[in-house]
């Protein structure tokens, strides 16, 4: 059976090839037993493909049931799916059978399949591997002969490395993968999907249907649709019932389409567990947050040593050594107004020509014996120093550096590549 004719006999509309492969791919793995994982974000029109799968295989005669795992209670969920005995658990009255034990011979659709409980995880697993399974209160094993087609709009994958899905669970369901496309990515079959919803809808409702404006047909090409296909679904329909006209132009069209936040271009790690389930304005927040603790420890850190400066006799960092006690002085200084009898761990007086170095516009200060040290009233500098001493120090190991400097690995990093200090 061609493409055009599953089309046909499903209700599929478009031509772009995204969808195409992926109806050619599920054509081709229907006829067999095995499992099929069914990927996309929600309301792509993950459940037509079951059905496609289904209706097509040995099994089309069989009962087909669909269930909504994230629909159902975690406590009940075991129940729902391998059934219970008598007296199991409070309220169960009589025993139960389970979906699986339902449908045995057919096809179960466990949509949203990445939000089961672990413990329910392991159950699917066995089913899977021998097909068993155990009630829920009874100890006796059960068989049944049951095809999964899964889907997620998930990455599943993710979830298993942030410990929320088993690994191997994944392997046994996507022994077949199949991804279907977002409505974004079939930018040419948005205005096909809209004519053939406002047709059905104007039959149903006994209205005209809705022509759009070359305007309102960019408008409607161009919009990013977040909700996929059921948000163009339910758009179409609002627009056929609260419209009189047969007519539709962009500036009318733009009061049914919701507004878009614009895309914030910030880095995350995909694979932290903490910004799972985070809108991306909060993760944007986060980002913000963690940057400015980053940069008030660094202040901390640079303005403390400053502050605090070590002596010779006292300083124990190895990353700072001991610098000699000096006097800033920011006007010359006649040999006449130092002190005649300085102290041995005194300075000493310090004459600072008026004389402008070209070379330089940081101030000279001279330490008790006598050589010139360049010090930069730069706090940048400072940093700058700190960091390369740091980095000398352990032989360019960030990490240790890092620790020493009582920053993160990141924000050193980030220093590195502002100072270009590689």
């Amino acid at each position: 059976m061609d493409i055009q004719s599953i089309k046909q006999r499903f209700g599929i509309i478009g031509n772009s090839t995204y969808l195409n492969n992926a109806l050619e791919t599920a054509v081709k793995v229907a006829p067999t037993d095995m499992n099929v994982l069914i990927q996309g974000d929600s309301g792509v029109g993950k459940e037509s493909f079951s059905k496609i799968i289904h209706q097509l295989s040995a099994r089309k005669h069989a009962p087909f049931i669909a269930v909504n795992c994230g629909a159902i209670p975690e406590g009940t969920i075991d129940s729902e799916l391998f059934g219970h005995e008598k007296g199991s658990f409070t309220g169960a009255t009589d025993k139960r059978k389970g979906y699986f034990e339902a449908v045995n011979g057919g096809t179960i659709f466990l949509d949203e399949v990445g939000e089961l409980p672990l413990g329910t995880q392991a159950r699917l697993l066995r089913v899977l591997e021998n097909g068993e399974f155990i009630k829920v209160g009874s100890s006796a094993v059960h068989k049944t002969d049951v095809r999964v087609v899964a889907a997620t709009n998930r990455n599943l994958l993710d979830r298993a490395q942030a410990g929320k899905f088993r690994e191997d669970l994944y392997y046994r369901l996507a022994t077949v993968p199949i991804r279907v496309p977002r409505l974004a990515d079939r930018s040419d079959d948005i205005y096909l999907l809209f004519r053939k919803f406002s047709s059905d809808f104007a039959e149903r409702h006994h209205c005209n249907p809705m022509l759009l404006s070359a305007d309102a047909q960019e408008m409607l090409s161009q919009y990013p649709w977040p909700g996929n296909i059921r948000q163009l679904k339910n758009i179409t329909e609002q627009i056929c019932v609260l419209e009189n006209g047969s007519s539709l132009d962009a500036e009318t069209l733009s009061r049914y389409l919701p507004a878009q936040p614009p895309s914030l271009p910030s880095l995350i790690n995909k694979n932290d567990p903490s910004t799972e389930g985070m809108s991306e304005r909060d993760i944007f927040y986060k980002v913000l947050l963690d940057l400015k603790r980053d940069v008030t420890e660094l202040k901390k850190v640079v303005f403390g040593l400053l502050e605090n400066e070590p002596s010779p006799r006292t300083s124990s960092n190895p990353i700072y050594p001991p610098t000699p006690a000096y006097t800033p002085v920011p006007t010359a200084v006649s040999p006449s107004n130092s002190n005649p009898n300085p102290e041995p761990n005194e300075a000493k007086p310090i004459v600072i020509s008026s004389h402008h170095d070209e070379h330089t516009e940081d101030a000279e200060w001279i330490d008790s014996e006598g050589s010139g040290i360049d010090q930069s009233l730069s706090l940048e500098a400072q940093e700058i120093e700190m960091i390369r001493r740091a980095l000398l120090l352990h032989h360019g190991k960030r990490k240790k550096a890092a620790e020493d400097l009582g920053i993160s690995e990141r924000t050193l990093y980030r220093k590195i590549k502002q100072y270009e200090l590689d």
